[in-house]
């Protein structure tokens, strides 16, 4: 048995430190979420992750290096083609694609479109790229009109379907969108098929939480599942059920923002056992980073700093706490899209050793070869850095914060 019997594994959606060599080619040069997002509000106020070593991966403005960080930190480059966060999370647990999701930006092809129509009995309104909010705006007097549901994309490889609740009630919504799930399979298999409800009256939509995802299942296996079969509990909390279509989980828990992320988690923390908790913390990309919003995305950076000495004190004496991201998202740029970017790498527990510059490093994947060396397993891909952090020394204080 290792000095590690559990994992946390907190994932700041979109959170990335700078561009990724290849990222011209998605378009993303220049693109640095965490310094950009710094220098765009005047500096950030970070000091529980800057204590932790985050400003010793890049520079940021208003988190300096510090000579002793309480953490381990380093950044992971994205081998995967794509920068969506299925892609991400999926690199995270162990598996690299070799093509990106399919995307649209001119709408879905008219032959999927009819069978679509064909199967659910009903035209569409809409099949185009646009915002969620703004295609509801546009096409939401039309549908009620009409009935006909709206189905848009984004720059994400997702095929959502937004309808009015009273027009088509939230059940006949989501059975809609079991049907293109199905439909869209081979070279149109789309990360994610998303029900959008949505209520009002024109002029005043608004999108109601009972948004559902129906995401493709993992096209290999992952560390998720790998855990799974040995017998240890593998909890998701937020995001991380959709992401992986539920595979690999023993329980999961929906969230309705990062602070209620980070609530479950800390009551996931407080209860469960050995294994992993892999948590998805949203707000940043979904509310912030799609929308370029700098100053709201600084002030989420600083809500979950202020709950981070919360997460450290819950940590047991055996426990890992690995905080990471899964791709860019610049509110600076011109772009509202994901961008191409390293994301951090912060490491801490009572039993490892505090300030290892773990540096740049290859893949995503090497969380879940660490997760794999941790718990006994091998992994095909990645490359573990548990050896690198775990302190040999007897007798080694706890330094994160950590109670007993």
């Amino acid at each position: 048995m290792t000095a590690i019997n559990r994992a946390i594994v907190i994932v700041l959606d979109s959170v990335g430190v700078g561009e990724l060599p290849d990222a011209t080619a998605y378009g993303d040069q220049g693109s640095n979420t965490l310094a950009n997002t710094a220098r765009a509000v005047g500096g950030l106020s970070l000091p529980n992750l800057g204590a932790l070593g985050l400003g010793n991966i890049i520079p940021v403005q208003g988190v300096p290096p510090v000579p002793n960080p309480r953490g381990s930190f380093g950044k992971l480059a994205m081998r995967s083609a794509g920068k969506d966060t299925t892609t991400g999370h999926w690199e995270l647990a162990g598996l690299i694609l070799s093509q990106p999701f399919p995307v649209y930006p001119d709408g879905f092809p008219g032959d999927l479109i009819a069978a679509f129509e064909a199967r659910i009995g009903r035209h569409v309104l809409g099949n185009k790229a646009a915002s969620g909010t703004e295609i509801i705006k546009e096409l939401g007097e039309e549908h009620l009109r009409t009935g006909r549901p709206i189905v848009y994309t984004s720059a994400d490889s997702v095929f959502q379907v937004a309808a009015h609740e009273e027009v088509i009630l939230v059940e006949e919504l989501y059975r809609i969108c079991r049907i293109a799930r199905e439909l869209l399979v081979g070279e149109h298999a789309v990360g994610r098929v998303i029900a959008r409800p949505f209520v009002g009256e024109p002029g005043s939509f608004r999108r109601t939480p009972r948004r559902k995802d129906f995401s493709l299942p993992p096209t290999g296996k992952t560390i998720l599942q790998a855990l799974q079969e040995r017998g240890l509990a593998v909890v998701g909390v937020g995001k991380i059920g959709n992401i992986f279509a539920e595979t690999g989980l023993t329980e999961s828990f929906p969230t309705r923002s990062n602070e209620h992320g980070v609530d479950k988690t800390l009551e996931v923390m407080r209860t469960g056992g050995p294994g992993l908790i892999f948590t998805n913390l949203i707000e940043f990309d979904m509310l912030y980073g799609h929308r370029n919003d700098s100053q709201g995305y600084a002030a989420a950076l600083a809500a979950f700093d202020r709950r981070l000495p919360e997460i450290l004190d819950r940590l047991r004496p055996d426990d890992l706490l690995i905080i990471t991201a899964d791709h860019g998202c610049d509110p600076t740029t011109a772009s509202t899209d994901h961008s191409r970017e390293y994301v951090p790498l912060l490491v801490c527990g009572a039993r490892t050793a505090r300030g290892v510059d773990l540096g740049t490093r290859a893949t995503l994947a090497d969380v879940a070869a660490t997760l794999a060396e941790i718990f006994g397993l091998t992994w095909p891909v990645g490359e573990s850095f548990y050896r690198r952090i775990i302190s040999r020394a007897r007798g080694g204080s706890a330094f994160c914060g950590c109670t007993t």
